[in-house]
């Protein structure tokens, strides 16, 4: 299950449902959807480690979206923010934005993602009792409007008392 939202705010504004056993390549198509929702791409996407992927980063670099998310640590233990030889221009762009510390700092307020992902488990979404991708999508969503409606009402009781 993915779930992308506004950091700040914690409103949900895309979920999806995947079948792949690895976050890697699910980016882009979360981007994609944000898109063709809201008709917009953000300036920023925070992402966990799993989803890196180089070409990604490069279709986010040409789309004009700043990817942040750590690089991979290989086993060779090489400098992960060093150059390569076959980084494309989006991807030297991330490597020097991740090795800067506001490309740190802002990666640290995906941390405030989390709420959303612990209020979930909160409710009850510790796993699917459902069968099939799209009854799964259904259930997410229903999770989704719900964080939503809190998150609101929370944002509105903040304004009101300042």
């Amino acid at each position: 299950m993915q779930i992308a939202s506004v950091a700040g705010e914690q409103i949900v504004v895309a979920v999806e449902v995947s079948t792949s056993s690895s976050d890697r390549g699910l980016a882009r198509p979360m981007l994609e959807q944000i898109d063709a929702t809201y008709g917009a791409l953000p300036k920023q996407h925070l992402i966990d480690g799993g989803f890196t992927k180089n070409d990604e980063i490069e279709w986010a670099h040409g789309a004009n979206v700043a990817m942040h998310c750590p690089p991979i640590v290989n086993k060779r233990n090489t400098d992960p923010f060093a150059p390569r030889p076959d980084d494309g221009p989006g991807v030297s762009a991330w490597r020097k934005r991740m090795n800067s510390d506001s490309g740190k700092a802002t990666y640290r307020k995906r941390s405030i993602h989390e709420c959303s992902n612990a209020r979930f488990r909160q409710c009850g979404l510790v796993q699917l009792t459902v069968r099939g991708r799209a009854n799964a999508t259904i259930v997410l969503t229903w999770y989704a409007v719900a964080n939503n409606i809190l998150q609101g009402a929370r944002l509105r009781r903040m304004a009101a008392a300042a």
